[in-house]
């Protein structure tokens, strides 16, 4: 996720900071997420996906990984926005700790523009499968035989 900022060194975004969240906070907000775009099949029609869009208190849409060249990996990210009671929750509930990695992303980023990838991907946290239930994301993808895998570091 670094990338998206440009390490850091995007106007707007120098700081990059890791914030924790509350597990209950987090499933809180995928239970009560509306997908970012209508999709035939798993919304009933489009009139009904965009009244719920408009009440719903976060949005998700799935964006592409990608891997330390920014080449497309062959499976997607969760990308949850909050607004409204979701966001007031986020602030005032569910944050447990916020950390400014800023420092390591710029060394990161510069091991990525020295070709060092091995030394770059030795500084980023590991990845694991985050555990959730089906039944909290069902309402967010339709992807026939294929399944959603999100990670957590």
């Amino acid at each position: 996720m670094m990338y998206r900022c440009g390490w850091g060194g995007k106007e707007g975004q120098e700081s990059v900071l890791v914030v924790e969240i509350t597990r209950e906070g987090f499933e809180w907000a995928l239970r009560h997420a509306c997908l970012s775009h209508y999709e035939h099949g798993l919304h009933a029609d489009r009139a009904t996906w965009k009244r719920w869009l408009r009440r719903a208190p976060d949005r998700v849409q799935w964006d592409p990984e990608r891997d330390l060249r920014l080449q497309p990996l062959p499976y997607r990210s969760l990308q949850l926005g909050l607004t409204g009671e979701a966001a007031h929750l986020y602030a005032d509930e569910w944050i447990v700790s916020i950390a400014d990695v800023t420092p390591l992303a710029r060394t990161v980023h510069a091991h990525v523009r020295d070709g060092e990838l091995d030394l770059a991907r030795q500084l980023l946290p590991r990845e694991r499968p985050y555990p959730v239930d089906d039944e909290a994301l069902a309402h967010l993808y339709r992807r026939a035989g294929t399944t959603v895998e999100m990670t957590s570091p």
